[in-house]
């Protein structure tokens, strides 16, 4: 079950290129005698497009109906997170942990993940397309959502932001590649769905050359000198904290709402869960200087690897519950 939702070598590899990054930053750095970075670039497009043609739109159109279950996964995803790391800013402006802040408040504003959502939705018994359906607009929405949450501190920490101009870059390497998957979709839908286990393997690759290349940079102009391995520690209970914060607040709404057991199972998967797919890729367009990505990504894939583990436990005694 583990290696289904992603618990396999790719966590492992992750924390390989972090490594590698450490020991050798100048291959992610140089752009001789090729630039890792402009290969990501071009794969972050690839990745979409691939995502657009999975999209049906007609599974989209039949899962409009359950709005209540839509409401609430939504508004968990982009509204509650953002809104539950807000406040904290006062307490580490003008710190050195002041950037760790911002990667953690960039986890919140970013999209649910499609595929272990699922699984684990599916793993626990509860509303498969619900899941599907919430998943994927999560995806979409956040194109335009998590660069406006972003807006509101990198206007004001960093010169080179300009929302039109992240704006227009994410239209055109994210969202252009997703529309025209999605119009292809009936020609190479099939296609794709069917070889959906090779292309995550190429989503996993490129996500592996954006860590590194991120790494790369901070590790090269020295960015982690300022923390420590408890200031990392205390991060990785952090996020382990946020997510059984996220997921009992969840659980507590969707009571009060009367939802029943298969779409309460389906709200709580999707609105806990963050992305590191769109994490990593939109980090290339959010944060073009490179050098501080390294650190804006750690909180991500902490997260990542902790929710992977929560969510597959809660999964596994949800799908026993409801065999009783």
């Amino acid at each position: 079950m583990a290696a289904r939702v992603g618990l396999d070598w790719f966590l492992l590899a992750l924390i390989s290129m972090i490594v590698l990054a450490y020991l050798w930053p100048e291959l992610g750095v140089d752009r001789e005698p090729i630039s890792l970075g402009d290969l990501a670039n071009y794969g972050v497009s690839v990745i979409f497009f691939f995502y657009g043609l999975r999209l049906s739109p007609e599974k989209l159109r039949v899962g409009l109906s359950n709005w209540k279950l839509h409401v609430v996964v939504q508004l968990s995803t982009f509204v509650l997170f953002p809104l539950l790391i807000l406040p904290l800013h006062t307490f580490f402006e003008d710190t050195p942990q002041e950037l760790l802040w911002l990667g953690v408040f960039y986890l919140a504003a970013l999209p649910s993940t499609v595929s272990s959502s699922v699984v684990m939705v599916s793993i626990a018994g509860g509303n498969i397309p619900g899941a599907i359906f919430n998943a994927s607009i999560s995806s979409l929405m956040g194109i335009f959502i998590t660069p406006l949450w972003m807006g509101l501190f990198l206007t004001a920490n960093t010169e080179s932001f300009d929302m039109g101009s992240i704006m227009g870059k994410l239209a055109l390497q994210v969202l252009l590649p997703v529309i025209m998957g999605i119009v292809l979709h009936r020609f190479w839908g099939e296609f794709a769905e069917r070889n959906k286990s090779r292309l995550r393997i190429f989503d996993q690759i490129i996500i592996l050359i954006i860590v590194y290349t991120s790494f790369c940079e901070s590790f090269a102009r020295e960015m982690f000198s300022g923390y420590s391995v408890g200031d990392i520690l205390i991060l990785g209970t952090a996020m382990i904290g946020l997510f059984f914060l996220v997921y009992g607040l969840i659980l507590g709404i969707t009571k009060l709402l009367g939802f029943n057991r298969e779409n309460q199972v389906t709200a709580i998967f999707c609105g806990s869960k963050k992305s590191l797919v769109h994490g990593t890729v939109m980090s290339k367009v959010l944060f073009p200087g490179g050098n501080m990505v390294g650190i804006i990504l750690l909180p991500i894939m902490i997260y990542h690897a902790l929710q992977l583990l929560a969510a597959s436990i809660i999964a596994k005694a949800e799908a026993r519950k409801a065999a009783d």
